[in-house]
């Protein structure tokens, strides 16, 4: 396998870089990030322990900008015989999409639409795109997610990954490219940027500030481990069928206020110390959770990471 990696600098892109690198089934890693321009969602810290490994290849590169798609071809795809690609590369903090939503367009819809633009004639490179529950807008105190579900975005982050999503199916459906798209919870864990909720949250407590929480704190999120949707991807790539859509997610379903708590019981703190309410943001979606049973059932996977394990691992590391 030869493969692609978009937005590898990014929080899982680079989590997924490490967890394959060493496969015997990998011989191949191509990075392109935007190095030259990093966004909130990059640092090219996350793959420095790669420089050296000969698998690994970077290269700067905005998706949103290709404009030379002959040379991309030319020097990317062809170069490095091409087999794999998986599509990280995404503008993904909600905040920021409502502050400054064009860099969200630009980077999710146009640069998902200029990939599939590029390996349409490269009809035998696998494409598995990244995407998010978010999607699928927002639930109430009972249910959850399931590949059937409809979307109702509702955040200008949201709507241009399910943009993306659709134009990942279209072109399986118009032009017969082999693709896949994963749908994820909220994902923690090392090397994920600081503006996140629980790296901010570890970042108050050991710089002794308050700790910003929306509304009530009550919005529900469901957790994964940033290696379990690392090895949900893999076994996707490896057995996942084309033209399917599958939802990955953690089984573990906390409040904001519930994870503040868990981590200052990790961290030895009274939470009561910590907490500042703060206005709660636009078009805040009250409740996510992810009905895993078709990958389960399908690809065998399931999420190992322990929650206390994770964010353990994950304090430690921000410490």
């Amino acid at each position: 396998m030869n493969i692609l990696i978009t937005g590898g600098l990014g929080f899982i892109g680079s989590n997924f870089i490490e967890s394959i690198i060493d496969k015997e089934e990998v011989n191949c890693i191509v990075n392109i990030d935007c190095a030259s321009r990093l966004t909130s969602a990059a640092n090219k810290l996350n793959c420095e322990e790669f420089i050296d490994n000969k698998k690994y290849h970077f290269h700067d590169v905005w998706i949103e900008h290709i404009n030379t798609r002959p040379e991309f071809k030319k020097n990317i795809i062809e170069k490095y015989k091409i087999t794999h690609i998986v599509h990280f590369a995404a503008e993904s903090h909600v905040d920021n999409s409502i502050a400054n939503p064009s860099q969200f367009i630009q980077s999710n819809i146009v640069g998902t639409f200029n990939l599939l633009e590029i390996i349409r004639e490269f009809t035998d490179i696998r494409f598995h795109h990244i995407s998010t529950d978010e999607v699928y807008g927002s639930l109430g105190e009972t249910g959850k997610f399931t590949e059937e579900s409809p979307y109702s975005p509702n955040s200008p982050y949201s709507a241009s990954k399910a943009s993306s999503d659709m134009l990942t199916r279209a072109y399986y459906h118009t032009y017969k490219l082999p693709v896949t798209i994963s749908n994820c919870s909220n994902n923690y864990g090392p090397k994920q940027h600081r503006e996140k909720f629980i790296p901010v949250v570890i970042d108050s407590i050991l710089n002794n500030k308050k700790i910003p929480v929306y509304g009530t704190g009550k919005n529900v999120r469901d957790w994964i481990y940033v290696t379990d949707h690392c090895d949900a991807v893999w076994e996707i790539l490896l057995k996942g069928k084309y033209g399917e859509t599958y939802n990955v997610g953690g089984n573990c379903e906390k409040t904001n206020l519930e994870i503040i708590e868990n981590v200052c019981k990790i961290m030895n703190v009274d939470s009561k110390d910590y907490i500042s309410f703060v206005e709660d943001r636009k078009g805040h979606d009250f409740r996510y959770a992810i009905d895993n049973s078709k990958i389960e059932r399908e690809l065998k996977w399931k999420p190992k990471v322990n929650f206390e394990k994770g964010l353990t691992d994950t304090i430690n590391y921000y410490k």
